[in-house]
């Protein structure tokens, strides 16, 4: 089964990075791969961004909208979310884990794995693990600026 395992640390702790993870409307502001929340196509949002466990958040990215329900949630330490609508994989799993670094600080571990779907599922091997590795690093860039005066992501 493919999947992807990728890391990124930042100096934010890891209650802002879980507030960002928690809240679906956040992902837009903090990914660049995202454009936005499609509300519509959304559902169990919560208005005051603590979103729970089978809640559907649906991402567009250019055209395309897919969705990810929530399936586990561990406060400041874990969110798993599997594939609610996605054209290019099924059975797709994530695990977004946070760990306290030393200094304070936060390391976020992301993987995923995935069945592929013919057509343009056979490119997702190749092109998720970076895609994923570039969320993991905006949320890290972001949760730090944020969170005020850092030091930059190693």
């Amino acid at each position: 089964m493919p999947h992807y395992r990728v890391r990124s640390t930042t100096s934010a702790p890891v209650s802002a990075v879980w507030g960002l993870l928690i809240d679906g409307r956040s992902w837009p502001r903090w990914s660049s791969g995202l454009d936005e929340l499609v509300e519509e196509r959304s559902s169990g949002l919560d208005s005051r961004g603590h979103d729970g466990i089978g809640a559907v958040r649906a991402f567009r990215t250019g055209r395309v909208v897919t969705g990810e329900r929530l399936t586990e949630l561990a406060q400041d330490r874990l969110l798993a979310y599997e594939d609610a609508f996605n054209f290019a994989m099924k059975d797709y799993r994530a695990v977004v884990e946070l760990e306290p670094t030393p200094t304070d600080g936060t390391t976020i571990i992301w993987r995923g794995t995935w069945r592929m779907r013919p057509g343009i599922g056979w490119t997702m091997p190749f092109v998720l693990p970076r895609v994923m590795q570039r969320m993991a690093d905006d949320l890290a860039d972001y949760a730090a600026t944020a969170a005020g005066p850092h030091t930059p992501r190693p």
